[in-house]
C-alpha cells in the first residue's frame, strides 16, 4: 500500500540520524549511509513528480566555491536525466541581452512530471551583474521589483519553486579556492571572475542580503544552507528538498517479476572479438 511522505513524516521523508552540532565534519560511514538512503528516496519522489505530472524549479545560489554543484550532483545522480534536468547557462549571447530578462530562463523551464535544478538562475542579475557592473541601476531596480512576480507567476501556473542559498565563510571560501588550483581536476573551476569576486566579498554580501530581503516571499521562500562543511550541507538540502514536495511510493508491491528468456535461436553466431575494435583492457 502506498504511504504518504512529507516534512512532517520524519523517518520517510529523510530525516537525519543523530549527528554532532553543525559545522563539524561528518562521519564517512554515516554520509555514505545516508547518501544512498536520500538518493533512493529522492528517486521515488521523482517518479511520483512524473506521475502525477508535476512541475518543480529548484534553484542554486551561493558565492564561488559554495558547494552548490557538488549538492546538485549528489541529488541528480540516480535520477532519470529525462525528467530531472540541470541547466547551468552560459554568460547570455548579444541577442539574449536584447530579450526581456527572464526570456532565456523560460526556455528551460519544466514540463508536466520534470524537475530542473538552475546552477545559477536568474538571479545573476541581483548579484554578480550587480557587482561587476554588467547591468545599468534601472536593469537592477526593474530586476528586484519584478522578480517576485515572476515568481508568483510561475507558482500560479502550477509550478513549484524551490530556492536554496549556499552560506560560506570568507575563511572556507578561500580554502576551497586554494584546493581547487592545486587540484589538476577542479583548476578548470576557478576563472578570473572567481578571482575578482574574491576581491569583493563585502559587495558581494551586501548584494545577497539587498536579494534575500527583496525576494523572499511566501510563494517561494529563500532557504539558507550552511555550506561551511560540504557533506553536511549536502544532506541537509537532500532532506529538506524531499520535504518540499510532498510524495508517495508508487512503486509495485511486490516488485515486478521477469518472465523466462526466450529461447535463442541456434543459428545465431556472435562475430569473434578480433573482428571488433576492442577498448584495450589495461586494468591490472
Amino acid at each position: 500500500m502506498a504511504h504518504s511522505r512529507s516534512a512532517g513524516d520524519h523517518h520517510a521523508a529523510g530525516a537525519l540520524e543523530a549527528e554532532p552540532p553543525a559545522r563539524t565534519k561528518v562521519g564517512k560511514k554515516f554520509y555514505e549511509r545516508e547518501l544512498t538512503r536520500l538518493q533512493i528516496e529522492l528517486v521515488t519522489q521523482q517518479e511520483y513528480i512524473r506521475a502525477r505530472g508535476l512541475r518543480v524549479v529548484v534553484v542554486f545560489e551561493g558565492r564561488d566555491a559554495a558547494g552548490k554543484g557538488g549538492a546538485i550532483q549528489r541529488i541528480t545522480e540516480g535520477l532519470n536525466p529525462r525528467a530531472a534536468r540541470v541547466v547551468a547557462l552560459a554568460a547570455p549571447t548579444e541577442r539574449e541581452k536584447g530579450q526581456w530578462y527572464f526570456q532565456r530562463y523560460v526556455a528551460h523551464l519544466p514540463a508536466a512530471g520534470e524537475m530542473v535544478l538552475f546552477d545559477r538562475s536568474w538571479y545573476n542579475r541581483a548579484g554578480v551583474e550587480r557587482v561587476m557592473g554588467f547591468c545599468t541601476d534601472d536593469e537592477y531596480v526593474e530586476f528586484m521589483r519584478s522578480c517576485p512576480e515572476f515568481e508568483r507567476m510561475l507558482v500560479r501556473s502550477g509550478i513549484r519553486v524551490v530556492k536554496y542559498w549556499f552560506s560560506v565563510s570568507d575563511t572556507e571560501q578561500e580554502r576551497r579556492f586554494q584546493a581547487r588550483l592545486t587540484d589538476p581536476t577542479k583548476r578548470w573551476k576557478f576563472s578570473p571572475m572567481d578571482l575578482e569576486a574574491r576581491n569583493r566579498w563585502v559587495a558581494f554580501s551586501r548584494a545577497k542580503d539587498a536579494m534575500l530581503a527583496a525576494t523572499d516571499i511566501p510563494e517561494a521562500p529563500w532557504w539558507v544552507v550552511d555550506a561551511e562543511v560540504k557533506k553536511r550541507a549536502r544532506l541537509n538540502v537532500m532532506t529538506h528538498l524531499l520535504g518540499q514536495v510532498p510524495y508517495e511510493d508508487l512503486s509495485p508491491n511486490p516488485p515486478p517479476a521477469l518472465p523466462p528468456r526466450p529461447p535463442v535461436h541456434d543459428d545465431y553466431v556472435r562475430p569473434p572479438k578480433e573482428s571488433q575494435h576492442m577498448v584495450p583492457d589495461v586494468v591490472p
